[in-house]
């Protein structure tokens, strides 16, 4: 909008300054924005090249499994054929070299006598009366037996450790603490390359952590079920004519499927032998397997060609279906390759991430570092129980710290152990990025993955066999035999079932790692378990921070709470020295008090609450109804304050008078 002067000037549009606005604020941010934008596509394609790289990495592990089992199938042939022809051989070489010897006359040295067994060596020869020589040349008599092994008997002997372990040290803690519940790990259930031979514990022993632990977690004594209602649909029978071959029921489903279909039966049939991906649908083929006569009913409807147009509807789909070839067997092959990407799609990122999930828990450091600081409180706290000086503990055992509870029943081991780790060791952290893939690899079933993968290995199995025996084409629709693809299945289930065998021994060695029974816990389980801490872990952070921020937040009311009531005090003591009246006699003090209070404003504050004015009054019926509010209180403390001063100079003229004269 331009405004126009009166009179008739142009405005002036050179001066700017009021629209100037300032959006270098704006424009950061816009950049800001495009950066976050660049960098989230930057980490969602790096994500997608790295899944890409592990599924290379397994299938290139696959591949060198099977060559392996290739090498090692060549080198049992060539043992096998060493052993047969190379035996003659062996044999001539030794008698040679043992004729060798004997040529020479170097005789092969007879073999050490054994052992005297237990009780068998004769017994020492007893010792010499006292007082008489030893003969010449017998031996010197047996020392005395040792104190203490007459009549009493000797302690067994300690035992021995495997691997070079040593025992753990004993902790005495001054008090009783509350126990952890853990599955104690026998030294004898380890395997030489276990996690638990190198765990070094000790690192994090500080008098401070075990005097907090100690304070922390010491003994207290203390004095529907749903009904589901089942629903019953029934259908109708409708037919326009008799049924001549199928059942009822079989004829009835049947007519639903065509209905919900509504497509020509010669267009169905031409879908089948085409197998037209692009046409046929899961549902369909799956509710075509469930509901189609058996093979006698359709061989009995061929020979009614000539009657098909009094047949009723199911029949008459019957009839054209009974014209293509092993049709059950075809079906079922049909459905097994629509279905056969969607499970290899659902079977490789399961393995993936299971795969994955083992490597992370075994090559974590900081998981085991918090693996080694749970071990040191573990064995603190449970000195002189039964699960003291432990080596090891079994992972699923780290669920139960939050069952620990702490003398005051606010927090836990779990918030203790969070804590320690934030304040101390903040790499320990970590471990929850580590673990990436533990997720996804707790919601996996073993179970079901094997099952699917021998469900495949049926299903291919059973289309092998069915394309061994098939006919070949009569139809110039039929391209059954083209369109299957047998040879790529096979490939991708042997890649599968390669990456499932390398999963497995992923697992065993992470289970042998942490000496875990596979009998006792299951990969399935631990995964559940280890996911659980993962998320306790991370709610007891958050918990940790809000009780920190509470404290705070109290310790501050609290300290504003103290310095309000220390100024209430103290103004209540100036007032009070301020009203108190003092002697004629002793008036010293009085004007620097009055003073003080004029300066710091005491004098005029009025701490009483005033009731609110009533709506619709005016200000000369609130002073009628409260004369006393007429006058100020401050006017009268001036007027006060006023007439002591006067007083003052009038007593202190006289003396100054007389003080001059005596001068003079």
């Amino acid at each position: 909008m331009v405004i126009v002067d009166i009179n008739g000037t142009d405005p002036d549009f050179t001066y700017r300054k009021r629209i100037d606005v300032d959006l270098s604020n704006f424009i950061d941010v816009c950049v800001d924005q495009a950066k976050v934008e660049e960098l989230e596509e930057r980490v969602s394609e790096l994500s997608r090249k790295l899944e890409k790289e592990f599924a290379g990495h397994q299938e290139a592990q696959s591949q060198l499994q099977k060559k392996e089992e290739k090498i090692t199938e060549l080198e049992a042939e060539l043992q096998a054929f060493k052993s047969q022809y190379g035996a003659i051989t062996v044999g001539s070489a030794a008698s040679s070299t043992q004729a060798t010897e004997v040529a020479n006359g170097h005789q092969v040295p007879p073999p050490p006598p054994p052992l005297p067994l237990c009780g068998g060596a004769p017994p020492p020869p007893p010792p010499p009366l006292p007082g008489l020589p030893v003969p010449f040349g017998a031996p010197p008599p047996p020392p005395p037996p040792p104190l203490g092994f007459l009549g009493s008997h000797r302690s067994p002997p300690p035992e021995t450790l495997p691997f070079g372990l040593k025992p753990k040290k004993e902790f005495k803690p001054e008090i009783i603490m509350k126990r952890l519940n853990w599955l104690k790990i026998r030294p004898h259930e380890m395997t030489e390359n276990c996690f638990w031979l190198k765990a070094n514990e000790y690192k994090y022993e500080k008098m401070d952590l075990l005097y907090k632990l100690e304070h922390t977690f010491c003994c207290q004594r203390k004095a529907k079920k749903e009904e589901e209602d089942i629903e019953e649909r029934k259908f109708i029978k409708k037919r326009i004519r008799e049924l001549k071959i199928l059942d009822s029921k079989i004829a009835q489903n049947l007519s639903i499927f065509l209905g919900s279909f509504r497509v020509p039966y010669e267009d169905i049939r031409r879908m089948i032998l085409e197998v037209d991906e692009t046409q046929l649908a899961e549902s369909m083929i799956q509710n075509l397997i469930k509901h189609l006569p058996n093979q006698d009913q359709l061989n009995s409807l061929s020979k009614l060609k000539s009657e098909y147009n009094n047949l009723c509807e199911p029949e008459q789909f019957a009839v054209i279906m009974s014209n293509v070839k092993k049709l059950r067997p075809r079906l079922s092959a049909i459905l097994f390759k629509l279905q056969f990407e969607e499970q290899v799609t659902n079977i490789k990122p399961d393995i993936m991430a299971v795969s994955a999930a083992c490597e992370e828990i075994k090559k974590s450091k900081s998981f085991s570092k918090l693996l080694e600081l749970v071990l040191l409180m573990g064995n603190y706290m449970n000195a002189g129980s039964r699960n003291a000086q432990t080596f090891g503990f079994n992972l699923s055992s780290l669920c139960k710290l939050k069952d620990t509870k702490s003398t005051d029943q606010k927090t836990t081991l779990l918030h203790f152990l969070a804590e320690v780790c934030e304040e101390e060791y903040p790499d320990i952290l970590s471990f929850v990025d580590d673990l990436e893939h533990l997720d996804k690899a707790s919601k996996v079933s073993a179970e079901n993955l094997e099952k699917n993968l021998k469900q495949m290995e049926r299903q291919l199995q059973q289309l092998e066999k069915d394309l061994e025996t098939f006919p070949p084409p009569e139809d110039a629709y039929d391209k059954f035999v083209t369109k299957i693809f047998a040879a790529y299945a096979r490939e991708q289930w042997k890649q599968l079932y390669r990456m499932h065998e390398n999963l497995e021994q992923l697992c065993q060695s992470m289970m042998n790692y942490y000496a875990i029974d596979v009998k006792k816990v299951s990969v399935e389980e631990l995964f559940t378990d280890m996911n659980d801490f993962k998320t306790m872990f991370m709610q007891a952070i958050k918990e940790n921070h809000k009780r920190r921020e509470a404290e705070e937040k109290e310790n501050r009311a609290r300290i504003a709470k103290e310095l309000a009531e220390k100024e209430k005090l103290e103004r209540q003591q100036k007032k009070k020295r301020l009203l108190e009246m003092k002697t004629e006699g002793d008036e010293t003090g009085v004007m620097d008090s009055l003073l003080e209070a004029l300066q710091s404003g005491a004098a005029f504050r009025d701490r009483r609450k005033r009731t609110p004015r009533p709506k619709g009054e005016h200000y000369t019926c609130f002073f009628r109804k409260n004369p006393k509010y007429f006058t100020f209180k401050g006017y009268w403390i001036i007027i006060f304050v006023l007439f002591l001063l006067y007083r003052h100079t009038t007593k202190s003229q006289p003396k100054l008078t007389e003080a001059c004269s005596e001068n003079l």
